[in-house]
């Protein structure tokens, strides 16, 4: 029996939209040296949100200045246990203002708002809870006796969790010492721009972080400034590719968190029922904009069919639709850009004589979506197999031993995450040990902790984001 889902539709009144917003330099929000601005986008209806400040170089030479005077002024010489105030400070604030900041990453990003309420918001808040906790025990967290603070980061964060990735990048970089340049999404400035708010709110001193708004170009005058000691960047592999080429040579720091082709590999001992809803998540929470998804499914041979029949009837029961309905599963695709490369590489899979299934739903008219999908039949050449879809699409491929399982795993370029489906802990521990990913899940997927680093290896980056292995790339040790 299909049951039927009232609309429960979170309001949107206690968002305050503005019709337009600044750069945030130095502690205020001031105007563009040359009036450039942009429009941000509700996914789900198209409509415009705001107008937002675009920075040109010489906003980001601004913002890196303002940084640089903090971080040798203020923030920098300031003891551990003074900085952690203001970062326990943020922390509760974003608490008291989670309601205002999942109702905005919704609309401004597309997501479930039972996503951003539950897991976003929450994730944020406890990043800066855990790395305040550190900000007076540097000397004690295995980098030498005395680390210091290396100076300005630039730090460039993607479209798909736009507060989150902001909260793990800027708190441990200021429990470390640290002033900051970040540079957000240009689809999804808004919460960013909030957080600054925050930043005001708590107190925090001018200059010791920034938020420069804007496109590619934002993000490359960030990434050429001479003022910056460390670049950390999240997003796409080729343009983390380029970010490398270019700071060849310049001493900068650097640390990547790239692209992934993940494998969720289920044995035919695993809980099935459970796998089904690891599955799930692996792949269709946050419409599949997961850098860490499992967009590859492996399946032992012997419960192969079993297993796509089972996820196909669950998948029917997913609901798409108004991202901040509660009882919304799939959002919004985040833009029209990406919604092109979604089905670009779906009708690649059609193509190559992979079977497509696609959930039968109905689309909204307006905004930018794709139906929850599975492809069987799948070989490992498929590009479907092989590049990052970064939407809600599942390949399904199948082995007979866990020797194949571990190699059509790391037959990829990517090497960031992992799953492992079965009762057995000794295959679980065997099975971890022979995989090339940097987080490997045993009976979960997409479960995080600001206590556990998060990296991964090949063209998935390198450097560790995450526990106290986060604070290294932000010392001097």
């Amino acid at each position: 029996m299909n049951w039927e889902y009232a609309p429960a539709p979170e309001s949107r009144a206690i968002v305050d939209l503005q019709p337009s917003y600044g750069l945030f330099i130095d502690g205020e929000f001031v105007d563009p040296g040359d009036g450039s601005a942009f429009k941000t986008v509700n996914p789900a209806t198209e409509e415009v949100l705001a107008e937002v400040a675009a920075a040109g170089p010489a906003d980001v030479d601004r913002a890196v200045e303002a940084a640089r005077r903090a971080q040798h002024e203020t923030w920098g010489p300031m003891s551990g246990a003074e900085r952690a105030k203001y970062l326990f400070r943020v922390a509760r604030i974003l608490q008291e203002r989670s309601r205002e900041l999942a109702v905005l990453e919704s609309l401004d990003n597309g997501k479930p708002i039972r996503e951003s309420r539950d897991i976003d918001v929450p994730l944020s808040a406890a990043y800066f809870f855990y790395y305040a906790g550190w900000a007076d025990k540097l000397e004690y967290a295995g980098f030498g006796p005395s680390p210091q603070p290396i100076g300005v980061a630039g730090q460039i964060i993607p479209w798909n969790f736009p507060l989150l990735m902001a909260a793990w990048k800027l708190a441990p970089a200021l429990a470390a010492g640290n002033t900051s340049v970040l540079k957000p999404a240009e689809t999804t400035p808004l919460t960013a721009l909030v957080l600054a708010e925050i930043f005001q709110e708590a107190g925090l001193p001018p200059g010791v972080v920034n938020v420069v708004t804007g496109a590619g170009a934002t993000g490359a005058a960030l990434v050429a400034h001479p003022g910056v000691a460390k670049i950390a960047f999240t997003g796409s592999t080729d343009v983390g590719k380029g970010i490398q080429r270019e700071l060849a040579g310049t001493g900068k720091r650097l640390t990547l968190e790239l692209g992934g082709k993940g494998a969720n590999i289920v044995f035919e001992d695993a809980p099935l029922d459970q796998a089904i809803e690891g599955i799930v998540n692996g792949i269709y929470f946050n419409q599949g904009h997961v850098c860490c998804a499992g967009s590859r499914l492996l399946v032992q041979e012997s419960i192969a069919e079993l297993v796509v029949e089972k996820l196909k009837a669950r998948l029917q029961t997913l609901r798409l639709g108004d991202p901040l309905d509660k009882n919304t599963d799939i959002g919004a695709i985040n833009s029209p850009v990406q919604l092109e490369k979604i089905t670009e590489l779906a009708a690649a899979g059609v193509a190559e004589g992979a079977e497509r299934w696609t959930s039968p739903c109905a689309l909204p008219e307006h905004g930018f979506w794709f139906p929850p999908t599975i492809f069987t039949d799948v070989s490992p050449s498929h590009r479907i197999a092989r590049e990052e879809i970064f939407g809600p699409v599942l390949s399904v491929l199948t082995f007979r031993t866990p020797e194949e399982a571990v190699m059509k795993a790391n037959n990829t370029p990517y090497g960031l995450s992992a799953g492992i489906w079965t009762e057995k802990g000794s295959r679980i521990l065997w099975m971890a040990q022979q995989l090339r990913a940097g987080v490997v899940w045993a009976n979960t997927f997409n479960r995080f902790d600001p206590t556990s680093p998060f990296g991964g290896y090949r063209e998935s980056g390198f450097g560790r984001e995450g526990g106290r292995h986060g604070l290294e790339a932000y010392l001097d040790v």
